[in-house]
C-alpha cells in the first residue's frame, strides 16, 4: 500500500507495459455486452477483472465498450444492497492489515468483499505497481474476496473513472462490500470520498507529524477516526491521542450526515477493536439510509461525478481532432515560454473549439 517507497522509473514501465498487456488480452477476449454482462452479473471473476481492465483505456474503442457494458449491466441487475467503505491513513499506519483483517472478519460473516486500491502513480504508468495480493495473503486467497489495484488513469481532479466504475462493476458481480483504498495522502483523499458511503481515516498513537497540513481538510471528510496499533507500550499514548481528536472534532462544522464522528481504538496486528469498528458501521448506514442521507449522498457523488466526465471526455474528443491537437501544443508551447496566461490559453483553447 502506502508503507513503501516510491516507485523507479523501471518499475513504472513495467507497470505500463503490464497495463498495456491486460488492455490487450481484454480485446481479445473481449465479447458481446449482453453476454459479458451476464457472465460478471453471475460472478465470473475473470469476466470481471477483463471488465474493470477497460478503465484503464483511453481508446475509444474500449471506452465505448465499457459504456455498452455498464448499461447492460444497468439493465439486468437488481436493487443493489453493498455498502462502499473508503480508507485512508498516513504511510506506516497499517492499511494494509488492517484491511486485511477487516475483510477476512466481513467473510466470516457471509459477506463478499472487494478491494480496489486508488493508485495515484497510475497517471503515469497507467496501471498499478502496488503489491496488494502480497500484503493481504490470507485475504486474496479467500474465495469471497478479490483485491485489484484501481488506476486513476487520465481522470481529472484525480478522481478516477476506473475507481467509480470498478466498484460498479464489482457490485453487479455480487460484492456487497467495497473497500476503496487510498495509497497517497491529499488529493487521492478527495476521490475515495466521492465513491464512498462511509470514509474511514487511520491514525496513529501521536497524530503523526506528517498530516499536520491536511489534517483539518481530511477530518472534516471523515465518519470515523480508527487509532491503529492501539497496543502494548503504545496503549496509553493511542488513548491520549483518541482523546486528543474527540476535543477537535468539537470544533468542526457539524457532520453532514447527521451523526458525531466517533473516534475508536484498534490493533489491526493483534485483530482488536476491528468487530467493534464493524458493529459502528452498521449502526451509521441503518441512521444515513432512515434520515436519507445516505442515498442522498450516492446522487451527490453521481452528480459530480458526471460533471468531471463530461469534462473529461470533452478534452478527449478535441484531442483526437487533428486540428484540436495542433492548437493545443501551440498553445501550450505558448504557455511555457511566458507567451499567454494559462486562463487565457484555457478559454482560447475552448473557444476555438466550439466556434
Amino acid at each position: 500500500m502506502a508503507d513503501q517507497l516510491p516507485p523507479s522509473h523501471s518499475s513504472k514501465s513495467a507497470a505500463r507495459e503490464a497495463a498495456k498487456e491486460r488492455i490487450s488480452e481484454a480485446r481479445k477476449r473481449a465479447k458481446a455486452p449482453d453476454y459479458w454482462a451476464k457472465d460478471i452479473l453471475q460472478g465470473n471473476r475473470n469476466a470481471l477483472s477483463q471488465a474493470i481492465t477497460l478503465t484503464e483505456s483511453a481508446k475509444p474503442a474500449d471506452q465505448l465498450l465499457l459504456d455498452l457494458l455498464l448499461q447492460s449491466i444497468q439493465s439486468k441487475k437488481g436493487k443493489t444492497t453493498s455498502i462502499r467503505v473508503g480508507i485512508t491513513g498516513v504511510p506506516g499506519v497499517g492499511k494494509s492489515t488492517f484491511i486485511e483483517q477487516y475483510g477476512l472478519l466481513l467473510t466470516s460473516q457471509g459477506h463478499r468483499v472487494a478491494v480496489l486500491a486508488v493508485d495515484p502513480s497510475s497517471g503515469i504508468s497507467k496501471g498499478s505497481i502496488l503489491g496488494d495480493k502480497t500484503r493481504m495473503e490470507l485475504l486474496a486467497k479467500h474465495k469471497n474476496a478479490f483485491i485489484r489495484p484501481s488506476p486513476t488513469a487520465e481522470a481529472l481532479g484525480g478522481v478516477t473513472r476506473g475507481t467509480h466504475e470498478a466498484t460498479l462493476l464489482c457490485e453487479a458481480a455480487g460484492f456487497d462490500r467495497i473497500l476503496i483504498e487510498t495509497v497517497g495522502v491529499g488529493q487521492s483523499e478527495i476521490a475515495v470520498r466521492q465513491c464512498s458511503d462511509a470514509f474511514v481515516l487511520l491514525m496513529l498513537p501521536g497524530g503523526g507529524d506528517e498530516l499536520q497540513g491536511i489534517k483539518r481538510g481530511i477530518m472534516e471528510m471523515a465518519d470515523v477516526l480508527l487509532i491503529n496499533k492501539a497496543d502494548g507500550n503504545g496503549l496509553p499514548l493511542a488513548r491520549e491521542t483518541a482523546a486528543q481528536y474527540l476535543q477537535a472534532l468539537h470544533l468542526l462544522p457539524p457532520n453532514a450526515a447527521g451523526h458525531s464522528v466517533d473516534v475508536q481504538l484498534i490493533s489491526a496486528l493483534e485483530k482488536e477493536g476491528i468487530h467493534e469498528f464493524e458493529e459502528h458501521l452498521k449502526r451509521l448506514v441503518v441512521s444515513w439510509k432512515a434520515n436519507g442521507s445516505f442515498h442522498r449522498r450516492r446522487g451527490e457523488q453521481a452528480a459530480e461525478l458526471f460533471a468531471q466526465h463530461v469534462q473529461q471526455l470533452s478534452i478527449q474528443s478535441r484531442l483526437r481532432d487533428a486540428d484540436g491537437q495542433r492548437v493545443w501544443n501551440e498553445t501550450l508551447t505558448a504557455v511555457r515560454v511566458g507567451q499567454i496566461n494559462p486562463y487565457t490559453a484555457a478559454r482560447h483553447w475552448m473557444e476555438l473549439g466550439t466556434s
